[in-house]
């Protein structure tokens, strides 16, 4: 699936690229009848199965929640994502483990991972549809929110599929430390993705994908600023920006990141240059660059 995803143009990418996060989250059927189980059954499986849950008016109730002019400009959208691909982003390919099913942030040490600062935040917003539905599990319930998300900052709508359940406690979170740090460099980029079982133009469409939206809080992550103008869109912008700005060191207290030359308002990490520097990166960052549809 994540071969016919990235060999497509990058208006393509996100629904492809959201549905591995289907993928991957419901591994556990597999595992499950190869494997004692690393999360339990519950009312989130038990609804799916005998049809407990209106996907199509949780998704709209989403919507609905999106747009806040106290929040991050102005939206959810981004922070949604990002609490999707952190849930999903502890998965190993090798032996099955992490990934959305469980949605095992809820707990500690998963939810203490500095990784996962901020991500609170979200998680609460999403209480109030928790509680309208409360036969969807969690892990699907931050599937579909970025799902929402995606289409209403301007990607395609993505086919949901229902069905992962909720862990009980934390004995189901995968090991801590399994998501990308921003601040190392190509080899611990590949590191952290080839485990999920990604390649380079997989990885290169991931974090420019990802990256085109949303901004970082020296609170959370530690770093500061949007990736973009237009950090509420979908788009080829993160390509734009890494390639037709000057980027410079940020002179302050903080972690090691990067400004652009001339306005010094929007950032990139150590983690995004290497999607310019590294030849291999280069050469796929390269296509996005010249080819948003």
């Amino acid at each position: 699936m994540w071969r016919r995803l990235v060999q497509r143009p990058m208006g393509q990418f996100t629904s492809r690229s959201f549905n591995r996060v289907n993928y991957q989250s419901q591994q556990w059927t597999r595992r499950m009848m190869s494997r004692p189980y690393t999360a339990p059954v519950t009312i989130g499986f038990l609804g799916w199965l005998f049809g407990g849950v209106d996907y199509d008016a949780v998704r709209k109730d989403i919507s609905e929640i999106l747009e806040d002019y106290d929040w991050d400009d102005s939206s959810w959208g981004p922070v949604l994502i990002r609490l999707a691909w952190h849930a999903s982003g502890t998965y190993c390919a090798k032996d099955g483990t992490g990934g959305s099913n469980g949605a095992t942030m809820r707990f500690k040490p998963e939810c203490d991972d500095g990784a996962n600062a901020g991500l609170d935040f979200a998680r609460s917003k999403l209480e109030k549809i928790k509680e309208k539905y409360p036969s969807i599990s969690y892990a699907d319930l931050w599937i579909l929110a970025s799902y929402v998300a995606i289409e209403e900052m301007g990607g395609p709508k993505i086919e949901f599929k229902g069905g992962r359940s909720d862990a009980n406690d934390g004995t189901a979170c995968p090991a801590v430390g399994r998501l990308p740090d921003a601040a190392l460099g190509a080899d611990h980029v590949r590191d952290v993705f080839y485990r999920m079982g990604f390649n380079d133009q997989e990885i290169v469409a991931l974090v420019g994908g990802g990256h085109a939206i949303g901004r970082c809080h020296p609170d959370r992550s530690g770093f500061d600023g949007p990736w973009t103008r237009a950090p509420t869109t979908i788009s080829n912008e993160f390509f734009k920006r890494l390639f037709e700005e000057t980027w410079v060191e940020k002179k302050w207290n903080g972690p090691k990141q990067f400004v652009d030359k001339a306005t010094g308002k929007i950032m990139m990490l150590p983690t995004d240059l290497v999607m310019k520097s590294d030849p291999k990166f280069r050469q796929i960052s390269q296509k996005y660059f010249d080819n948003e549809d």
